[in-house]
């Protein structure tokens, strides 16, 4: 399966059913196809639904209220922040806000998010273009297009079936069949549990800059990295 007209097609014929018989109707289904597929690609992490946006960095007094998120992002997803080529750290969101009140005027690269929106310290002196890397939330799928295609159809075709499972789960649970529904509910967690680990197996490899954290300096009385100690909280 690589569409969602697939999709359709292959719950009509598992769950024995047709759009004919008012109990599920074509707008029935394809809302329940957009549903399972929107539960589908927010169930992990997926790399096929990480995004990244670049826009004008503009810092004025406005910006203490924060920048509105990337249309389509999952909230508190930006894990990465960079204005003009330069790395941000990203910290809590209410230790973000004490730091800019007690210390209004300093210069760290430091961000942070909440909600719908994300913030940067506009006492950083940078300048450029705002460049963001997270995770977005699929758009709706077309109810018109059969051949409409999921986050899953380039890159994973086992996530097509996970989402028929997950529909055929809300039919059988239509039809008061509820253990039946739960068993199709885990099949599909199921089968995407197995994508997942496709995917971390692939990812194992992965390894960080060379001499990454070689040469941080301990500090002998807290336990702490120095580099994690304000300069001005003592």
């Amino acid at each position: 399966m690589i569409n969602q007209g697939e999709i359709k097609n292959d719950v009509m014929i598992q769950g024995s059913i047709s759009t004919s018989v008012g109990f599920f109707t074509d707008t029935i289904l394809n809302d329940w196809i957009d549903k399972a597929h929107k539960w589908a690609s927010g169930y992990k992490k997926w790399p096929f639904t990480e995004g990244r946006i670049s826009t004008t960095y503009v810092s004025d007094a406005s910006t203490e209220a924060g920048f509105t998120y990337p249309e389509g992002w999952k909230p508190d997803s930006i894990r990465l922040l960079q204005v003009g080529g330069k790395r941000f750290n990203k910290k809590n969101f209410y230790k973000y806000q004490e730091f800019r009140e007690d210390y209004p005027d300093d210069t760290d690269k430091i961000c942070s998010d909440f909600g719908r929106l994300y913030y940067i310290n506009p006492k950083a002196d940078v300048s450029g273009t705002t460049t963001l890397w997270g995770q977005y939330t699929p758009a709706k799928l077309d109810a018109t297009d059969h051949t409409a295609e999921t986050v899953f159809s380039d890159n994973a075709e086992g996530g097509n079936e996970a989402i028929a499972e997950e529909v055929l789960s809300y039919v059988k649970k239509k039809q008061n069949k509820l253990q039946e529904s739960i068993t199709h509910h885990k099949i599909a967690m199921d089968a995407l549990n197995g994508i997942w680990q496709q995917i971390r197996d692939e990812q194992f490899a992965y390894q960080g800059t060379e001499g990454e954290g070689m040469f941080k300096r301990i500090n002998i009385v807290s336990g702490d990295f120095q580099s994690d100690i304000h300069r001005h909280q003592f």
